[in-house]
């Protein structure tokens, strides 16, 4: 046994060395269930927002169907990130105040309700139906955000060391089912309606191409998200806190060993002389930002939480680039061709194409290799190929936006979604939750997903407005113009090349324990031994 094993407690060991037991799965489907709403929520408004302009702002003798002002098509997409960054930091700092079990219910009820609520937005005109829809999302979002860190640091504390990697980055890929699972309920569910009621397409008839009924389509879509999420909710309530919290945060030891025996079905000694000696050290007790905290963790702490900025920039910019792409190679036929229930179903074909081809594989890739080859070499390919794959796309743009070079342009495209959910989306999520100390872990990942979302509402708005053509005649209504798509993609390839540079601040944590990392054990060691200046990375 080595001395990192010997100072640790017994039932930190037990966790450490546990062999993947059934209770792994239900923690990975309990956490994951959470992410699986949020990306079903955060995905599902993209399908709907066409189908709200053509409801709630419908222009009479228009050639084209009514479309969301700009203003407006950035709050009801924006907001929920919002929402999501000030959750993150308020349930990742309560994670570690109150403990993670105690906060966890009240994420997914929170959620729950605020996605049933966003179905039942309320009002007698656009405007008031606008601001209700915008305020349950909010809330919805912050819902959305404290799940990000407690999930994390839930599974991180659960898992051993030799799979950790993998069950965080499962509980991560529950979004590429949420994603599948939002587009392929709004293609049955507009299905449905469209061979209920058949209306004719806009340019035949722009009154009765949009049904009143499609006014339940997308109240429906939105508030199915919840259903998955309440079945956990029980489970969530009876998951014991975890050990790391109760024995080096509450300083428990009965109450830890009590609840791992159960949980791992082995006899466990309560230790609560040795939780006493660790948590009585002077250097263990460091607070956030302290002198001493930047010392052992300053340089992890800029790498986690810039490298998760900066790849949600580009992470969440891509996202604007699809309509474009898919009305470019035909995938998505003009609007005024369709009716308003059709267009629903063709743009979730659409982006359930690209979700089951690149963004589902890239998700599960990393689930099967972050224990093999590590978090550090799978961000660094990530953010290469993305780099190349953006580069790629926007020296020669003119010559893929010829239709005869459009597949290409998809495959890139694509492959760029690919290596960012097998590359940083996942690992940045990863190693917040294995770097810090217990006491700070939650806070510390809620801030890192925080810079994230905050990189996320840059992506998608800065670059909204950014990728709008030079010549103001031919930017889109109501917008200014931009720099162009062509430049844009240059701009995300070199925010893709500084991702790849922080990413040599963060510290490799492949089969180590949390408390090695932390550097928490070597406060139970002499004050010689403790004076290393940071955790082995």
């Amino acid at each position: 046994m080595s001395t990192e094993e010997n100072n640790n407690l017994k039932v930190l060991n037990a966790l450490d060395v546990a062999k993947t037991q059934w209770y792994h799965f239900t923690a990975i489907i309990i956490a994951g269930m959470g992410f699986f709403t949020d990306a079903y929520d955060l995905f599902c408004i993209s399908l709907v927002t066409k189908m709200l302009g053509r409801i709630y702002y419908h222009v009479d003798s228009s050639p084209k169907p009514g479309t969301l002002p700009p203003q407006v098509s950035a709050a009801v997409n924006g907001v929920a990130l919002c929402g999501t960054l000030a959750g993150q930091l308020f349930f990742g700092w309560l994670g570690d105040k109150m403990g993670r079990k105690k906060v966890y219910g009240v994420t997914l009820l929170l959620m729950c309700l605020c996605s049933v609520a966003s179905g039942l937005s309320f009002g007698s005109d656009a405007k008031s139906v606008m601001a209700t829809l915008c305020f349950f999302r909010f809330w919805l979002g912050f819902g959305i955000g404290g799940d990000y860190p407690l999930s994390a640091t839930i599974m991180s504390e659960y898992a051993n060391k030799k799979t950790r990697g993998a069950f965080i980055a499962a509980v991560f890929a529950m979004q590429g089912f949420g994603i599948l699972a939002g587009g392929i309920f709004a293609m049955i569910l507009s299905a449905a309606f469209e061979a209920r009621f058949n209306p004719p397409p806009y340019e035949v008839d722009p009154i009765a191409s949009t049904p009143p009924q499609a006014d339940y389509l997308w109240r429906i879509i939105l508030m199915v998200g919840a259903i998955p999420a309440m079945l956990t909710f029980y489970w969530r309530l009876k998951m014991p806190e975890t050990a790391r919290y109760t024995a080096l945060v509450a300083k428990n030891a009965q109450q830890a060993a009590n609840d791992m025996s159960k949980v791992l079905n082995v006899e466990i000694k309560a230790e609560q002389q040795k939780v006493e000696q660790i948590t009585a050290q002077k250097k263990g007790s460091y607070g956030l930002f302290s002198k001493e905290f930047l010392r052992r963790h300053g340089l992890h702490f800029l790498g986690t939480t810039s490298t998760w900025f900066l790849l949600d920039i580009a992470f969440y910019s891509q996202n604007l680039f699809q309509k474009d792409i898919f009305t470019a190679i035909g995938w998505i036929p003009p609007a005024k061709t369709m009716n308003a229930i059709q267009e629903v179903f063709t743009i979730a074909r659409a982006q359930t194409l690209i979700a089951l081809c690149s963004t589902v594989p890239g998700y599960w890739f990393t689930v099967a290799l972050i224990d093999v080859i590590g978090r550090f070499v799978i961000q660094l390919i990530g953010f290469f190929f993305m780099t190349v794959f953006m580069f790629a796309l926007a020296f020669p743009y003119h010559h893929w936006i010829k239709p005869e070079n459009r597949i290409g342009f998809v495959v890139m495209y694509s492959l760029t979604f690919f290596f960012a959910n097998f590359g940083p989306n996942a690992t940045t999520f990863v190693v917040p939750a294995e770097i810090f100390p217990a006491r700070l872990r939650s806070t510390c990942h809620g801030i890192s997903a925080a810079s994230g979302k905050m990189g996320a509402m840059i992506g998608a708005f800065g670059f909204l407005y950014l990728a709008q053509n030079q010549d103001p005649t031919k930017a889109d209504a109501g917008y200014p113009a931009g720099i162009g798509v062509q430049n844009s993609l240059i701009v995300l390839g070199m925010i893709n090349l500084l991702g790849l540079m922080f990413t040599f601040l963060v510290p490799e944590s492949k089969g180590k324990s949390l408390e090695e990392m932390s550097g928490e054990n070597e406060d139970m060691n002499d004050e010689k031994s403790s004076r290393r200046t940071a955790p082995a990375g």
